[in-house]
């Protein structure tokens, strides 16, 4: 028998779950005062002030903090219309309209879940046309991208065992900056799509879009494979329209939030529990397998993404078992290993590179200035609904602790774990300056608190983030 048990505490109620003998006596059901619209409006001040600070600052004080002329943000001052301005509008003024109402109620799942691609794909080459083409190709054929190293790969056994030796700026064949900072896994990708014939800025653009459009997608099946699926209706259009979709459009680290994403909802997949003992063991272990080559993947395209574990941690937390959990580090030791054995070590590759990022801009950054104007560069990618979404997930938690048992429970666990994740890229000054693609793989988990707001807070907050990409996209040349 299970009943609910309210503890009164002046300006607020936590509730818990009581067993036994004694639950009868205290089945008596009361709403948890989380007090949202004030904690909403709490995290959106903070928010503001924190991207106020980041814009003002350098500019007020003459402080060189090493980004391009608008800082937090690598953008330039540059205003313009372009031929995707109008269908942008137009599908922002759409979902904002009407996108709240359409995933709530209006349609079935597996519609929701196109719907929420489609959109996502239609409003990130939207925004990238507003530069026309280059505005998809652009940034692929830039000399420091991957791309271009690729057309002088030769064979791959030769790339992988010196690749180590060539992160150094001043090693005979230095990589390029985006080359040495990634494992080989990223430069392999566009390798790959030189020899398919895709290896056009254009074309690697196309592909990078339309993969990486997929993120919503795999965001709400794991939402929805931890019992979530309200939730995962509530933050749908957040994931599908927003900021962040000007640099998802033209960087290869929308790619890897994709690959984090589905070994995400693979490992949920592992977590989801069934009545049968025999299909569910084979299931959970080939599952765990699946989400652990994946994440390894993901490791192999990005050094940052190793953080990312905290999210798969989560994943487990929220689902309440850990049965996955060898599965999942098989499969990525795999990865490393094959890796390993074809000539490259991840792990004796990352200092290296820290030496080298060290070495370089990194180290005319001031810390005094990143440590908080990430966050700040973060908010105008995520979009401000980030903030509020943030501190209402922290508040919950703060009520809850550790006895979190209602539907929310995944969006609480994944939003924490998603804050962690910044907190300590932010922390280890790796990342001074340009997380508003960097933090790419995070940023979907971050807004999943938006599906706490309550419905006018989110209404008006999803409008916000239409307007926010909008100003962004039409005032701004964003580096990346």
């Amino acid at each position: 028998m299970i009943a609910v048990a309210v503890t009164a505490v002046p300006g607020r109620a936590v509730t818990d779950r009581a067993t036994g003998p004694t639950a009868g006596a205290i089945a008596t059901r009361s709403p948890v005062r989380i007090e949202p619209v004030r904690w909403a409006n709490r995290g959106l001040a903070v928010g503001v002030v924190i991207v106020g600070l980041g814009l003002v600052v350098p500019a007020v004080f003459q402080w060189h903090v090493y980004a391009s002329a608008f800082a937090p943000l690598s953008a330039l001052w540059r205003p313009r219309v372009g031929v995707g301005t109008a269908p942008a509008i137009a599908i922002g003024v759409a979902v904002a309209l009407r996108g709240i109402a359409a995933a709530d109620r209006l349609l079935r799942w597996p519609l929701l879940l196109a719907g929420a691609y489609v959109v996502s794909l239609a409003w990130m080459f939207s925004l990238a046309l507003v530069d026309g083409v280059s505005g998809i190709s652009a940034v692929f054929e830039n000399p420091n991208e991957s791309l271009i190293t690729a057309h002088r790969v030769g064979g791959i056994s030769t790339l992988l065992h010196t690749f180590i030796a060539r992160i150094p700026a001043n090693a005979p064949g230095s990589w390029t900056t985006h080359v040495a900072g990634h494992p080989p896994g990223s430069l392999l990708v566009f390798v790959a799509l030189v020899r398919l014939g895709l290896g056009s800025g254009l074309a690697a653009g196309l592909v990078v879009t339309i993969l990486g459009a997929t993120t919503p997608v795999a965001v709400l099946l794991t939402l929805d494979r931890l019992g979530a699926r309200p939730a995962a209706r509530r933050v749908a259009p957040f994931l599908a329209v927003g900021p962040f979709a000007i640099w998802s459009a033209v960087s290869a680290d929308a790619l890897f939030a994709a690959v984090l994403g589905w070994s995400m909802y693979a490992l949920s997949r592992a977590a989801a529990r069934t009545d049968r003992a025999t299909r569910s063991v084979l299931r959970t272990q080939g599952w765990g397998l699946v989400a652990g080559l994946l994440f390894g993947c993901a490791l192999m395209l990005s050094y940052g993404l190793a953080i990312a574990a905290m999210l798969l941690i989560a994943v487990l937390v929220a689902a309440r078992t850990w049965r996955p959990a060898p599965a999942t580090i098989v499969g990525a030791a795999v990865v490393l290993a094959v890796f390993a054995a074809a000539g490259f070590r991840w792990w004796a590759a990352l200092p290296v590179l820290h030496t080298r990022y060290d070495a370089g801009i990194a180290h005319l950054r001031p810390a005094a200035y990143w440590i908080w104007a990430d966050f700040a560069a973060l908010l105008l990618s995520a979009g401000l609904a980030a903030a509020p979404a943030a501190a209402l997930v922290v508040r919950r938690w703060r009520l809850a602790g550790r006895s979190i048992r209602s539907p929310a429970r995944p969006v609480i666990v994944l939003g924490l774990a998603a804050l962690a994740c910044v907190a300590v890229a932010d922390l280890t000054l790796m990342s001074k300056a340009e997380v508003e693609r960097i933090w790419l793989p995070f940023m979907p988990w971050l807004l999943l608190g938006v599906a706490l707001l309550p419905p006018l807070w989110r209404t008006r907050a999803l409008a916000g983030q239409v307007v926010l990409a909008l100003v962004l996209q039409t005032l701004l040349f964003t580096v990346w």
